[in-house]
Parts: C-alpha cells; structure tokens; sequence
C-alpha cells in the first residue's frame, strides 16, 4: 500500500513536493512543482524505487549558490517529514 503527501518547500525556486512512498519505505513517485523542470524530473527519476533513508543520505545538505538549501535538500527534507508520517 502506498501513501500520498505534499510539502511546500522552502528557499527554492521549487515551490511544492508530492510524495508517493510505499510502504516498505521506497519511492514511488516525486513530483516538484516548480523549480529546474528537466533536472527535477531527472532527479524524480532517479529516485523512484530508491529506499527513502538512502535518498535522504544523498541529498540532504546540498545547497545552490549562496543559497543554504536547494531543490534536493528540499526533497530530502520532505522525504523525512513523509518518513515520519508513515
């Protein structure tokens, strides 16, 4: 069975992330609304199947700029408030 959940993100120009995890906690889909349309659909890509604990691990810390978070720190941040939902 799965679980559904959206999260506004912050400090990006992405402003929304939907999660759909399983739940033996992997990924089913990410969707960022918002954002670099073709690396978040890469990145959505690449995460699909992937145990969220090893994602949050590869993404989370990543910053863009100057900035002091960025559109996979953003995902890795969700994926853990999802995690702690589940």
């Amino acid at each position: 069975m799965s679980k559904s959940f959206s999260y506004p993100n912050k400090g990006t120009c992405s402003k929304e992330t939907h999660i759909v995890l399983n739940d033996d906690h992997t990924i089913e889909s990410i969707e960022v609304i918002g954002g670099c349309n073709g690396n978040l659909k890469g990145i959505s890509r690449l995460l699909k199947g992937m145990k969220v604990e090893d994602a949050i691990a590869r993404m989370e810390g990543t910053t863009c700029g100057p900035r002091p978070t960025s559109c996979p720190d953003q995902i890795a941040q969700n994926l853990k408030r999802a995690l702690a939902e589940l």
